[in-house]
């Protein structure tokens, strides 16, 4: 195995870690091993003796947000069961940053600003993506614009034959963020996930990813603060996962008690081994990774 990219990764960390402190985000580190889980039908946890490994540590770092801490980060391990390919491993490396006072307009400013520092700080193996994230003019495509432009459906369309997915990694993912960074935001409510749903338009809710050469980095949304709203989504969710055939698990009912504390707020996961890849050249996960799974 070539550790090569080994250095430019370690690099791209010291960055990210060098930008929140520099913008006084308090860095925390929340257990990845808990007794339940926010409910994701199209996630499957690993277990760990009766418990949960983190898919996420978004439930965790909320909890502090609702605590009182205004603005914190964290870069850390996940699990998912089932996922493995060229992007996709079972075990990989997530940063998540969360902010009181601020909406999903406002965060995908922020992240556009972290990648170009990034980009401008590392001295990244591939030169034309660092160019391309330290553009000035990001793209923003509304999911009801993309599939427009890209899908042979519409989005309405795609969601009542079960297809949304399918047209997004198929149609909108190859042709999203080629020429320029892309966020694709305003998301049906029905995929609005944590996200709350739009002031004046609750067809859609706050949410947006990043998508850089057809590679999608980020997910981020502004934070749903309704607890009982949250309950009936992740009711929604269980029942999906048990049509699965797959245990639901308990609610986490700790997040619920505690999420009405939080303010207006938005937070977002971007995925630290694609970043790698994409500012390295890489081809495939595997070799922005000490080791694959495979070679354990």
């Amino acid at each position: 195995m070539a550790y090569s990219l080994l250095r430019p990764r370690a690099e791209i960390i010291q960055a990210i870690r060098t930008f929140f402190i520099n913008r006084e985000y308090l860095e925390v580190d929340t257990p990845i091993r808990l007794p339940c889980l926010i409910p994701e039908a199209h996630i499957e946890p690993e277990q760990s003796a009766g418990w949960l490994l983190q898919t996420s540590p978004e439930m965790c770092m909320k909890r502090l947000l609702a605590a009182g801490l205004p603005r914190i980060f964290q870069i850390c391990r996940c699990f998912r069961r089932r996922e493995r390919g060229s992007r996709h491993l079972p075990e990989f490396t997530m940063l998540e940053w969360y902010r009181s006072g601020i909406d999903y307009a406002d965060l995908m400013a922020e992240c556009a600003e972290l990648l170009r520092f990034v980009a401008a700080t590392v001295d990244c193996p591939d030169k034309s993506a660092a160019a391309l994230l330290g553009k000035a003019d990001w793209q923003y495509l509304t999911v009801q614009q993309a599939f427009a432009l890209h899908a042979p459906l519409t989005v309405d369309q795609a969601l009542a034959e079960d297809r949304f997915d399918e047209m997004v990694v198929r149609y909108l993912e190859p042709r999203l963020g080629g020429r320029r960074p892309t966020f694709l935001h305003d998301y049906p409510a029905s995929l609005g996930s944590l996200a709350r749903l739009k002031n004046g338009d609750n067809s859609v809710a706050e949410r947006f990813e990043l998508y850089v050469k057809g590679l999608e980095l980020a997910n981020g949304f502004s934070e749903l603060t309704d607890a009982a709203e949250q309950r009936q989504r992740f009711m929604r969710e269980r029942a999906i996962i048990e049509s699965q055939g797959r245990q639901s698990g308990p609610m986490p009912e700790r997040f619920l008690a505690e999420l009405g504390e939080l303010q207006s707020a938005a937070g977002i996961a971007l995925g630290v081994d694609r970043l790698v890849m994409l500012l390295c050249g890489a081809g495939s996960i595997d070799e922005v990774v000490a080791f694959t799974p495979e070679s354990l």
